[in-house]
């Protein structure tokens, strides 16, 4: 009985432990994503004009391989 005695409690001390790290883990993930969020905010306008330039070059692909009779309808981000 000291065996299986020793060894719940072992499994305890483990489950704790595991349980701890992982809420370590999960709390210095959302701090440092905070903190990169406030170094580095993330960039929208060049966004836009990114996919402005980018559909203008689909337009013109779409034109040049279909010699001006296809025309795009929908672009989407796969």
């Amino acid at each position: 009985m000291e065996n299986i005695g020793l060894g719940l409690q072992l499994m305890l001390i483990g489950m704790i432990t595991v349980f701890l790290i992982l809420l370590i883990v999960i709390f210095g993930s959302q701090l440092l994503i905070k903190l990169i969020n406030k170094i580095a905010p993330e960039e929208s306008p060049k966004a836009a004009k990114d996919e402005d330039n980018l559909r203008a070059v689909f337009e013109a692909a779409v034109k040049e391989i279909t010699s001006g009779k296809g025309s795009l309808t929908k672009v989407t981000k796969l």
